[in-house]
C-alpha cells in the first residue's frame, strides 16, 4: 500500500500504521497474504469512494482484477499456502526462517505493487 501511495504522490503517516495488522496473513492467522491485503487497500486509496453516494464499481472491478491476476500467478491468496508455514506458531515461524521465505514475501509485495499500478493506472 505504501509503495502505491508513494507512486501516486500520496503521503500520510497513517498509511504504514493502518496496514500493519494485515501483514503475515492477517496478523499471523494464516489468512489472506499481506501483499494482497495491501494491494486491495492501495486500490481503495486510488479508486475508493469518498462518500456513500459515489460509485463503488470502479473500485470493485479493480479489486476483482487484481485478485484474479495474483491468484493465477501464485495459485493462492493465502499466506499459509503461499509460504507453507503458519506464522501463528513458533514451528511455523522457524520453517519460514529456515526456508528464507522472507525473500519470496518481498517478491509477492513487489508483484502485487506492480499489478495494482498497472490496474489503477499511473
Amino acid at each position: 500500500m505504501l509503495a502505491v501511495a508513494e507512486h501516486k504522490h500520496i503521503q500520510s503517516d497513517i498509511i504504514p500504521r493502518i496496514a500493519t495488522g494485515f501483514c503475515s496473513g492477517m496478523a499471523r492467522t494464516g489468512g489472506m497474504c499481506g501483499a494482497v491485503s495491501g494491494g486491495i487497500m492501495a486500490i481503495g486509496l486510488s479508486l475508493g469512494r469518498a462518500s456513500p453516494n459515489e460509485a463503488i464499481d470502479p473500485c470493485y472491478q479493480a479489486v476483482q482484477a487484481f485478485l484474479e491476476r495474483f491468484s493465477v500467478k501464485f495459485n493462492s491468496l493465502s499466506c499459509l499456502e503461499l509460504t507453507g508455514a503458519h506464522l501463528g506458531t513458533p514451528e511455523g515461524q522457524a520453517v519460514f526462517i529456515e526456508k528464507g521465505q522472507i525473500k519470496q514475501c518481498t517478491d509477492y509485495v513487489g508483484e502485487a505493487t506492480q499489478m495494482v499500478v498497472e490496474i489503477v493506472g499511473g
